[in-house]
């Protein structure tokens, strides 16, 4: 038997012991690390097994959470909880969170999704040093990803969906060498995207949809591994992006994409599925795109491609949806895609094809709209000149009398012309200046996704109305049809030929302009489509004939019927009384309108001068906001002394430009601050001292903040959230404008009081001011 006290055994066993001992530490600290992040969670469902008896390296996983250990060091990490539109309480700290998780050294993968969390994302998250997946998707970080992020060269998987993340696109991922999986979708953020981005070389999936993202996309053609591509919901444009030939997926949907389809696409030959629809693409489409070996989803709707399709091209067997919608397609219908319908999805409808079905256009209509976009066929132009150039040859010495007889015409003619405009005429026209724009009308401007979407609002598209149906709509401008007049003319009530009610603003020039002036103008207004702004709906020009000058502009918008905001919290009416949560959802409304102006299209629309009954509510208690400042009416229209009270209106621009923004969110807070009150804010000395007032009763008790109250729903508030919204609305109405929150950090506190006072309180009205709406609401929803 061995000796146990020879030295040799002794310091085998005291190794021994050691280990154990400092296993057992390890395990018992990582177990401290978890139980402490199941608290900082507040407790989910995922996590309601752990306690401190739980051996977490030995677990069962589930699709909802999965902790995997090597050497009693854990590795992974899989939270997935059920917080998709709540927020985590306000006592949350993402700080103190993520101080816990980096106890975590060894973490390689960390999956934290639909858990509430909320604020910025902390750099210190990058002490995870050895992380190669990161996905913390479906919860409420704004800000911007943290340039730390760029240390952890291991990092494989970066994924941030369904966030509020903003702030420019991050400019360092190049310096993730390791990269392959970049998934921001659903986010805020704006500006175009860094050439860098080019440089990913081992990038395989790229997804950017529903952002604010704008301008070409870089060079992709160095990504020879790039295999997903989607940009959808953004404004990016005019050309077609440059690309590798490795594409499975590639989505360009909802865009600002007006090149031609280039002639390399049908070669690749492992797409699977295609999505160019709701985008200006012009040329001839390509056949070949249906024969792909790999392509199962082909959608091109909506765009201005030609060409004529045979019966006998030949498709994909494969093909489960093919949309062609809404071109300006002409031929047969291929017999491949007829032949498949019933196990699949053919959508032509809209375009000049040799069908019965799908409300096909005339043949014409396709023709003349391949005009008016610059398609015409190359070889049909030579052969014409050719024609003509024969015809010259042949007849060559007949030309010269017929010459010399023209240019008497012509002499005489110019004569004529003479005598004529010696007495113009001076009545008046209507112009219709649509005919006249162009593909560039607002090349330096782009707009976010949404306004394309015209469906949300409602609202039928965008036109230009004939003088004619301006005079039918008012009765020829009867005083009976005439709501008011203000600093920029007359607001009109009109009645459409369809029966739609709308307001027309007839808008006197006091200068001369042609209507030229005016395209990029009213190409502005006619984007500015949301579900809380008052949106335009037309124009009309009166111009003279004697020098084609404009004389008035009517700007028609959508008639909303039901009074102020004011006239909802300051009538003594209990039936016009709009209960808490309604003013909470009248708020986040007027708020996303804000946003919109701000940034929905670049430049933004800033310092709007907001009043409370300068927002409208319309049939469902949805908030619009009437007033909003644009060049037009100021630069141009007929200006007053006097307040704008509907449609659009002049705001001083004398605020610092570094802070533009920062005037409307001093607006803002003066309309929370009558929310809460009820009471109405009539000069700058009674806002500051009601904000005083709301400052000083924060520090008071619960019933010290209810006493400043509006009576009428001083008892159906919860504290947390009238507290919440009284801090907010003190910070917005702060003197310096600099230390005034973002329009972002307004509406994310807005969101929380709504989310604390629904689920505390099981009321049942709407956070978006408008019964059964949805309560989380990301912007430009």
């Amino acid at each position: 038997m061995a000796n146990i006290h020879h030295p040799s055994v002794l310091l085998v066993l005291v190794t021994f012991v050691l280990s154990i001992c400092s296993s057992e530490q390890l395990q018992s600290s990582h177990s401290q690390t978890l139980l402490r992040i199941q608290q900082l969670l507040n407790f989910p469902a995922a996590l309601s097994n752990w306690n401190n008896d739980t051996d977490f390296c030995n677990t069962d996983s589930n699709s909802s959470l999965s902790v995997v250990c090597y050497e009693d060091t854990i590795t992974q990490l899989h939270i997935i909880g059920e917080r998709r539109d709540s927020p985590l309480p306000r006592n949350f700290s993402i700080n103190s969170f993520v101080t816990t998780l980096v106890r975590l050294p060894s973490l390689k993968v960390l999956t934290l999704v639909s858990l509430g969390i909320w604020g910025p994302l902390p750099g210190k998250i990058a002490r995870l040093s050895s992380l190669e997946i990161l996905n913390m998707s479906s919860n409420f970080l704004y800000g911007s990803i943290p340039q730390e992020l760029s240390s952890l060269k291991n990092l494989q998987t970066l994924i941030f969906d369904n966030n509020m993340l903003a702030e420019t696109f991050p400019p360092w991922l190049d310096s993730l060498p390791a990269l392959t999986v970049l998934s921001l979708k659903n986010n805020l953020f704006n500006g175009s995207l860094p050439n860098s981005l080019g440089n990913v070389e081992n990038l395989r999936a790229l997804s950017l949809s529903h952002n604010h993202l704008y301008g070409v996309v870089p060079d992709f053609s160095r990504l020879k591994n790039l295999q997903v591509l989607e940009l959808d919901d953004n404004a990016f444009g005019p050309q077609f992006p440059q690309l590798g030939n490795k594409l499975v997926t590639l989505v360009l949907r909802n865009n600002r994409f007006r090149d031609g389809i280039p002639a390399e696409l049908s070669s690749y030959y492992q797409l699977k599925r295609l999505d160019i629809s709701s985008n200006a693409f012009v040329g001839p489409f390509q056949p070949g795109l249906l024969s792909l070996p790999s392509i199962t989803y082909l959608n091109i709707s909506g765009n201005k491609l030609t060409g004529m399709l045979f019966e006998n091209l030949s498709c994909n067997s494969e093909l489960d949806v093919v949309d062609l919608s809404s071109n300006l397609l002409t031929g047969s219908l291929p017999k491949c895609l007829v032949s498949n319908s019933s196990d699949s999805t053919f959508l032509y409808a809209r375009n000049c094809l040799d069908s019965a079905n799908q409300n096909q256009q005339p043949q014409p209509f396709c023709h003349t709209e391949a005009l008016a976009v610059g398609i015409l066929p190359e070889r049909k132009k030579h052969r014409q000149v050719s024609k003509v150039v024969l015809s010259l040859g042949i007849v060559g010495g007949t030309l010269g009398g017929v010459a010399l007889v023209l240019l008497i015409f012509f002499i005489v003619r110019r004569g004529n012309a003479r005598i004529k405009m010696k007495n113009p005429p001076t009545r008046l026209i209507s112009e219709n200046a649509a005919s006249g724009y162009t593909s560039k009308l607002l090349s330096d401007a782009r707009y976010i996704s949404q306004t394309k979407k015209l469906g949300a609002v409602g609202l039928p598209s965008y036109r230009s109305f004939s003088l004619e149906e301006i005079e039918a709509a008012t009765n020829y401008f009867d005083t009976a049809s005439l709501m008011g007049e203000d600093s920029y003319g007359k607001m009109y009530r009109g009645q459409l030929k369809n029966g739609s009610v709308v307001a027309i603003r007839c808008v006197e020039m006091t200068k001369k302009y042609s209507t030229q002036n005016f395209v990029n103008h009213i190409e502005l207004i006619s984007k500015l489509r949301h579900r809380h702004l008052v949106s335009a709906i037309g124009h009309c020009f009166e111009c003279s004939l004697d020098d084609s000058s404009v004389n008035k502009v009517f700007l028609v918008f959508e008639y909303v019927p039901n009074g102020t905001l004011r006239d909802w919290i300051c009538d003594e009416n209990v039936r016009k009384c709009l209960s808490w949560s309604q003013r909470i959802g009248a708020a986040i409304g007027v708020t996303k309108g804000i946003q919109f102006l701000h940034t929905g299209i670049v430049p933004g629309v800033y310092s709007n001068d907001l009043k409370i009954e300068d927002v409208l509510m319309d049939q469902n208690l949805v908030a619009k906001i009437s007033s909003y400042h644009l060049p037009l009416l100021s630069n141009m229209g007929k200006v007053r002394n006097g307040n704008s009270s509907s449609g659009l209106k002049h705001s001083s621009n004398n605020k610092s430009v570094k802070h533009e923004d920062k005037s409307d969110i001093y607006d803002l807070g003066v309309i929370l601050l009558e929310l809460i009150l009820g009471r109405q804010i009539k000069t700058a000395n009674d806002a500051d001292a009601f904000r005083d007032l709301l400052k000083a009763s924060l520090g008071a008790d619960e019933e010290g903040r209810r006493n400043v109250v509006d009576t009428a729903i001083r008892k159906a508030c919860l504290d947390q959230s009238l507290k919440t919204m009284m801090e907010i609305c003190v910070r917005c109405m702060v003197k310096e404008a600099e230390d005034r929150p973002s329009i972002e950090d307004v509406l994310w506190n807005l969101q929380f009081a709504s989310q604390v006072q629904d689920a505390w309180r099981g009321d049942s009205q709407s956070s978006e001011g408008s019964p059964g709406s949805e309560s989380r609401g990301l912007p430009f929803q």
